[in-house]
């Protein structure tokens, strides 16, 4: 797994993910709000299997 996420991509997953994720626990209270865990997670690893499959990248090579 290669790193295919840049440091603002990431940083804006984990916001996103934990807001999302936040409403598990405050707010509506509902399950779906564990979909959070995806973007959190991806934004923490760096690594979007998404951008995988469709060839993204928004991190700059290394060489």
């Amino acid at each position: 797994m290669a790193i295919n996420e840049g440091t603002l991509d990431r940083a804006l997953r984990v916001i996103v993910g934990l807001a999302i994720l936040s409403l598990a626990f405050i707010g509506p209270q509902t399950p779906w709000a564990y979909l959070g865990l995806i973007p959190l997670l991806t934004g923490l690893v760096g690594f979007c299997p998404a951008y995988a499959l469709f060839g993204i990248r928004t991190c700059k090579l290394r060489t």
